[in-house]
C-alpha cells in the first residue's frame, strides 16, 4: 500500500510492507506531520515507510520516517509490536532532532 498527499505544504509519501494502513494510522501521521511543522516549518517532504514482517517473534512491526530539510534530511526508526506506539515514538526522535537546529 503507497500514497502520497501534502500537509500544510509537506509533501508525504507512505510506504506500507506487507501490511495495510487503516485510516486511523493515516490520521496519525498527518498529526504527526503537523506537530513537526511546528517545531520546525521548512519540512519540504516526508518519506514514511511501514513495516511488518511476518516472521513469529516480538518486535515484527517497524516505522521510519525521513524528512527532506534544507541541508539535511532527519531520519528516525523504530521496532515493536503497535503501530500507533512505533509512530509517536519516531515522532519524539524527529522532535529532537529539529529542536537542535
Amino acid at each position: 500500500m503507497n500514497y502520497t498527499e501534502n500537509i500544510t505544504g509537506t509533501r508525504i509519501s507512505v510506504q506500507a510492507a506487507g501490511t495495510t494502513i487503516g485510516d486511523d494510522v493515516k490520521v496519525m501521521v498527518r498529526g504527526c506531520i503537523k506537530r513537526l511543522n511546528h517545531v520546525y516549518d521548512k519540512i519540504h517532504w516526508a518519506d514514511i515507510f511501514f513495516e511488518e514482517k511476518k516472521e513469529k517473534g516480538t518486535q515484527q512491526k517497524q516505522v521510519s520516517i525521513r524528512l527532506g530539510i534544507p541541508r539535511n534530511e532527519p531520519f528516525a526508526s523504530e521496532y515493536g509490536d503497535n503501530f500507533h506506539a512505533l509512530l509517536a515514538s519516531v515522532e519524539d526522535k524527529l522532535k529532537s532532532q529539529l529542536e537542535k537546529r
